[in-house]
């Protein structure tokens, strides 16, 4: 089995870093290390010349900044299967693989189904920086996921706790479920859509042990204010196709803090602009008309 390992970068070249070091470390080493890069030609810098050797594919970024997240996965994942990847495995810039992460994930995978393994959300790193043969005692997985132990799979997991960080699936599986819908630009749902889609499609989700990866560290807001037009228009996105809004609890603290409004009548949310009256939000671009994936 021909393992590709895919992630994606904007900056945060010290995780990439220990993440290509993780991955140096598992005991089954990846056949291809795609690194797709998101107007960050510098990546190909700090990858050069270390182990496994990497691959970076450019992919554009639009004039509004909004990172293509969705369409830098399906790049990724077209440069591996186009180099004979059997089993994808997609790593978050910012997670350091476990050791046997590989292994576990290429004895675990099966057509049919989406592999997640836990995730660790690691404090903030000590002077002179994480050590790899630490980072276990430093987290606990993350407490909103399942965590099966070391040698157990969970199988029917919801798919809605499905999350782009760490998870794997075959080639066969990926041209099934037919890759990120590149509608999403920016932060957040195109993810729990490819979910919904893989459900729809009739494939499972399997939560696997034995298979870590840790978060490493960096700022965040609570709510993602910074995200704020990103969630409006890509929440719209996901109504549009489903029918419903995702990431409602940001919705909700967004308008706690008096940033957006709702209207139930229309289940439309809508941006507050210095005070005046709410402006529609998500009406931009994108294939108007697109319903649920069958």
């Amino acid at each position: 089995m021909r393992i590709a390992v895919i992630t994606l970068v904007a900056g945060r070249h010290r995780h990439l870093r220990l993440q290509q070091d993780g991955l140096a470390g598992n005991t089954r080493r990846p056949d291809h290390y795609v690194v797709v890069t998101m107007a960050d030609p510098a990546a190909r810098t700090v990858l050069d010349g270390r182990r496994p050797t990497a691959e970076t594919v450019p992919v554009p970024v639009a004039a509004t900044g909004a990172l293509p997240l969705a369409a830098a996965r399906n790049a990724g994942a077209a440069r591996a299967l186009a180099a004979g990847a059997d089993l994808l495995v997609f790593l978050d810039v910012d997670c350091v693989p476990g050791p046997d992460l590989l292994a576990r994930y290429a004895r675990t995978a099966a057509d049919g189904t989406l592999l997640c393994g836990t995730v660790a959300y690691l404090p903030p790193p000590p002077r002179g920086g994480y050590r790899l043969s630490a980072l276990p005692a430093l987290a606990p997985p993350h407490p909103g996921r399942p965590v099966p132990g070391d040698s157990e799979v969970l199988r029917d997991g919801d798919h809605d706790l499905f999350w782009s960080l760490s998870f794997a699936l075959t080639a066969p599986t990926w041209r099934a479920v037919g890759g990120f819908c590149e509608d999403y630009t920016g932060y957040g749902g195109e993810d729990t859509d490819f979910a919904r889609t893989a459900a729809a499609r009739g494939v499972g989700l399997w939560w696997v042990g034995g298979a870590p990866a840790y978060h490493q560290h960096h700022p965040v807001s609570r709510p993602p204010v910074e995200h704020l037009d990103d969630i409006l228009r890509n929440g719209s996105v996901f109504k549009r196709r489903w029918g419903i809004w995702p990431m409602r609890g940001w919705l909700e603290d967004f308008a706690r803090l008096g940033l957006v409004a709702h209207d139930p009548r229309t289940d439309t949310w809508w941006k507050i602009r210095d005070g005046a009256e709410p402006a529609p939000a998500g009406r931009g671009p994108g294939r108007a008309g697109v319903g649920p994936v069958p």
